[in-house]
């Protein structure tokens, strides 16, 4: 069988004439019916990977079926994870190892394999009604598809699991749902994994069903020792050591639950009560579910009866001195847009968490896109101007979330957080900060010296920030709302000099918001290419630069994270590079706001509507291209 991958540098080890061989880096794919828990295996896999200071990145890629008929095509659900000595940026182009639950996962992810990738089968799920389900025309299923045997290892993982439940007293059902950590083991044996760390993991999650995490750990067991005992008919088994990281406690996190933490920080931080009014969405829903969880830190959370409620009630919340969320995804967007001019009007600090998936209309539930950058930018009636910015990984969407409540308390503004289905649902090792490493937030509460004449549209002569008086102050009563206000009284106004001034005091109220300058990686000085984007396609677009660098090309990269107001130094980095390539999971919806800010900025522009993640060899390719021109 070739080496699990060609570029990995390895030492090798003989252990019970077996070969050890040590990796720089791994991606592995599971894959199998929805019902047959490739996310959790997947899950598990990445975390006992984090916790001995592995780099990871993972996708989850399941279908938008409830419950899709068992064994069929479009009811495969995958996780794939990459696996690296340091840190990681995207869950990989192709997996070196496949798991293949059934023969319809075999069927539609084979694709996903590289050509010397090890493919593990359960081959009690490839019989002829199997066959048939996936569109195999004969039995001979391998050579129907051109896979070499010898990469293949074919175990019964069905039957085995059966025998080594035999005795546990589950039905057939709940014993067969248990094939997908026989399938953990083996994988974790295939790369040497301490599967104490499965264990622990296992017995944590099943806390209140010790009988359950026993007997899945007994698969896991069985699954290992099966490897151990067989050699499962690969020559070698593999290692991933860690570099030195940075001293701290690290966790395998998602991008919801980034978000969420993030959240929590910076109400802490504020000293204030954490709120969020959501209503349930794929793919923001566990923001709400983690939020939940936490009431231990003054979270309140309020799973309202729509998305306007959702919204509607977060201002209420804002209204009354808290830090206010709301999160969905982008149809969840289109419904609370009136609400978020409220917001806008009214001057009031909410986060506004949008998910991005597939669209338009109900689309792709369960893919990415970055297709509501316009929706956020310009999506609401009247002049309505919103900050906006874009979390670019899985970790990366708690500072994100952290800098737009930061914004909003200190601004008294919504803001927007894009963040997209590939980094809510991905995880990485995420090292936790400290409370004293956050940057200090300050509301910009009233003075002591407005008490008793304070009307609500005063504002800071520099920052144009009006002043947040929290009902119940003694001296400080005051009415908002949705009618146009006078901007020194605070009494409804339909004055046309009035309004045309609140407008401008408004846009240039976000317009003033210091944010970071935009960082340039790579050949910063001389390259021939400049690589830029926004949000979620960091990684990606991270891993083409640096492969392009290798092959001798001179090419940097520009990611921005805000995007309203944008940078200082965005026409400065955008002017400096003969050639410049805006890469974009929409069809230019960033190049063109870039076009309206920049003047004379005219790209080159990559773009791709898959819902799925970009593909760096893909992206090396056509950035070759561009710079031969």
């Amino acid at each position: 069988m070739p080496a699990l991958t060609d570029t990995s540098t390895y030492i090798i080890y003989m252990s019970e004439q077996l070969e050890i061989k040590e990796l720089d880096h791994v991606v592995v794919r599971f894959s199998g019916d929805s019902g047959d828990g490739m996310q959790l295996a997947g899950n598990i896999f990445s975390t006992v990977s984090a916790t001995v200071g592995n780099g990871i990145s993972t996708f989850p890629d399941y279908p938008a079926d409830i419950r899709a008929p068992q064994g069929s095509l479009t009811g495969v659900s995958g996780f794939q994870v990459h696996i690296g000595q340091g840190k990681v940026y995207t869950p990989g182009d192709l997996c070196d190892v496949l798991v293949a639950m059934n023969a319809a996962a075999l069927k539609t992810q084979y694709r996903y394999a590289k050509p010397q990738a090890t493919i593990i089968i359960d081959t009690d799920s490839f019989g002829p009604s199997d066959l048939k389900k996936a569109n195999f025309q004969t039995e001979d299923y391998l050579g129907e598809m051109g896979i070499d045997p010898d990469r293949v290892v074919a175990c019964p993982i069905s039957k085995m699991v059966k025998d080594c439940l035999a005795d546990s007293g589950m039905d057939n059902k709940a014993v067969l749902k248990c094939r997908n950590m026989f399938a953990l083991g083996l994988v974790c044996w295939l790369f040497n994994r301490d599967i104490s760390l499965v264990f622990n993991f296992l017995r944590e999650k099943f806390a209140k069903k010790p009988a359950i995490a026993e007997s899945n750990v007994k698969v896991v067991q069985a699954g290992f020792d099966y490897g151990h005992n067989v050699h499962a008919s690969v020559p070698a088994t593999y290692r991933i050591e860690s570099k030195t990281k940075e001293k701290g406690r690290y966790m395998d996190i998602t991008g919801n639950k980034a978000t969420a933490y993030g959240l929590i920080a910076a109400a802490e931080k504020a000293g204030l009560r954490l709120y969020l009014g959501s209503y349930p969405i794929t793919p923001a829903t566990d923001i709400l579910h983690e939020l939940s969880k936490h009431k231990s830190c003054g979270v309140i959370t309020v799973q309202c009866e729509d998305e306007i409620s959702g919204c509607a009630s977060a201002i209420g919340a804002s209204f009354a001195g808290a830090l206010a969320a709301t999160s969905t995804s982008g149809p969840g967007i289109c419904l609370k847009s009136e609400a978020i001019n409220l917001a806008v009007i009214d001057e009031l600090p909410l986060v506004i968490i949008d998910v991005q998936r597939g669209g338009p209309s109900t689309g792709l539930p369960t893919k990415s896109e970055q297709t509501d950058l316009l929706q956020a930018l310009y999506g609401r009636n009247g002049e309505s101007p919103v900050p906006v910015i874009a979390a670019n990984s899985p970790t990366g969407c708690f500072d994100a979330v952290y800098a737009a409540a930061k914004i909003a308390l200190e601004h008294l503004t919504p803001v927007i957080l894009l963040s997209d289905a590939f980094v809510a649902n991905g995880s990485a090792a995420w090292k936790l900060p400290t409370m004293e490493e956050l940057p200090d937030i300050h509301p910009h509460y009233v003075t002591p010296e407005q008490k008793g004449k304070y009307t609500p549209y005063e504002r800071d002569p520099e920052s144009l920030v009006r002043y947040w008086a929290v009902p119940g102050q003694e001296g400080y009563t005051h009415i908002i709302g949705g009618l146009e206000k006078d901007g020194k009284t605070g009494a409804i106004s339909t004055n046309p000099e009035n309004h045309d001034l609140m407008c401008h005091l408004r846009a240039q109220k976000v317009a003033r918001i210091p944010v970071p300058d935009v960082e340039v990686y790579g050949d910063a000085d001389d390259a021939e290419l400049l690589i830029v984007g926004f949000g979620g396609t960091f990684g990606h677009l991270y891993s083409a630069m640096d492969e392009l660098r290798s092959k001798g090309h001179k090419v940097a990269q520009a990611h921005f994270q805000f995007i309203n107001p944008l940078p200082a130094n965005t026409a400065e980095v955008l002017s400096r590079y003969p050639k410049v390539v805006v890469a974009e999971q929409n069809l230019g919806q960033f190049a063109a706001y870039l076009r309206s800010k920049v003047d004379g900025f005219v790209p080159e522009q990559y773009n791709e509507v898959k819902g799925q993640p970009f593909v760096v060899s893909e992206l090396v390719k056509a950035f070759e291209e561009i710079i031969k021109k």
